[in-house]
């Protein structure tokens, strides 16, 4: 049986940097005879989409898209994208540092940990779940870097320690990350003669929940 998502599968790079999207925060609006509105979502995290249209400039980027498609078996597959808006620990235009965010903090009994990315502004946060890191990870315990002793599983975003780091021991990580997405749309209207003269359809690519 085919693997639902293929982590060795990685979106062009070259067409993602060119590919809009991002966040969508579902909210049902509903406006009062006083002009007032009620407000509110069923979400607990936001869903990313984007459009890979805007990022294929050459027939040569059409194929690739095509046969990542096919591999794909269309919608059915998922794969990694970069989101070169937000796909590091702290901000796109910074290198990663090991106490760019937070990882947990020990008890003395836990060992495995996930990795979080904390988005604040005005003294609100939201917690966002990275469940497809890749490259370089960079963990440090009450801010000294730790080069071994714990290993990563690309495939969930967790952190297993080799010991239990100890009781109100402070975790932090930095490193990169990739969005888990999948087609979101057919194939079925690209021809290789539109792509030369940018005027494809639109190729959505949306994030996976997991």
């Amino acid at each position: 049986m085919t693997t639902a998502f293929m982590d060795d599968a990685i979106f062009p790079l070259h067409v993602s940097l060119g590919s809009p999207g991002g966040p969508d925060w579902p909210a049902e609006i509903v406006e009062l005879a006083s002009g007032r509105e009620e407000r509110n979502t069923s979400w607990s995290a936001p869903l990313r989409t984007y459009d890979a249209r805007f990022g294929v400039r050459t027939p040569a980027e059409l194929y690739e898209v095509l046969s990542l498609y096919h591999v794909a078996l269309g919608r059915l597959r998922g794969f990694r994208f970069r989101d070169w808006t937000d796909y590091r620990s702290g901000a796109p235009n910074q290198q990663p540092t090991a106490t760019d965010q937070a990882l947990g903090i020990g008890d003395g009994a836990t060992t495995v940990f996930q990795l979080v990315k904390r988005y604040g502004f005005a003294g609100e946060y939201f917690d966002r779940r990275i469940t497809r890191p890749y490259g370089t990870l960079l963990i440090a315990v009450d801010g000294a870097p730790m080069v071994s002793g714990w290993s990563l599983d690309v495939t969930t975003g967790t952190v297993t320690f080799d010991d239990p780091p100890a009781d109100e021991a402070v975790l932090t990580w930095g490193g990169q990350f990739h969005v888990p997405v999948r087609f979101d749309c057919k194939l079925d209207q690209i021809s290789l003669r539109s792509a030369a003269i940018g005027d494809i359809p639109s190729i959505f690519l949306k994030e996976l929940r997991e």
